[in-house]
């Protein structure tokens, strides 16, 4: 069964490129989010597996709406990914503190990337 996905971006061009990759890639996006209220309600109604939430949401922070994420889901939370376009090392410590399984950069994305933090690889 392929992993179930939300995508949690602001921009719009990177979730669709992402959902394209992810899905050629044998994920099945569920939904792609462009903020945090949008991500809480796709995660409820889709109960995905994973949700790739980016740290810069605009005016939001991505580690206040992966929180939201999990704490929201009604039955059994998505595993955290945290993806951006910074240098992980910038947010090290709180990923660290957060739930998340860990982080991936963007131009590092792949269902692969995605398996070994996961552990399927």
């Amino acid at each position: 069964m392929a992993l179930r996905c939300l995508i949690v971006d602001d921009n719009p061009r990177f979730g669709y490129e992402a959902r394209s990759l992810l899905e050629t890639e044998g994920i099945s996006v569920v939904g792609v989010a462009e903020s945090g209220d949008e991500a809480v309600r796709l995660a409820k109604a889709a109960a995905p597996d994973i949700a790739l939430v980016d740290i810069g949401l605009g005016e939001e922070s991505g580690f206040d709406v992966a929180l939201r994420i999990v704490d929201g889901a009604p039955e059994r939370a998505p595993a955290v990914i945290f993806i951006s376009t910074y240098d992980e090392q910038e947010f090290a410590d709180r990923i660290a503190a957060s739930r998340a399984l860990g982080f991936i950069a963007k131009t590092q994305l792949s269902a692969e990337s995605i398996r070994r933090l996961l552990g399927d690889d």
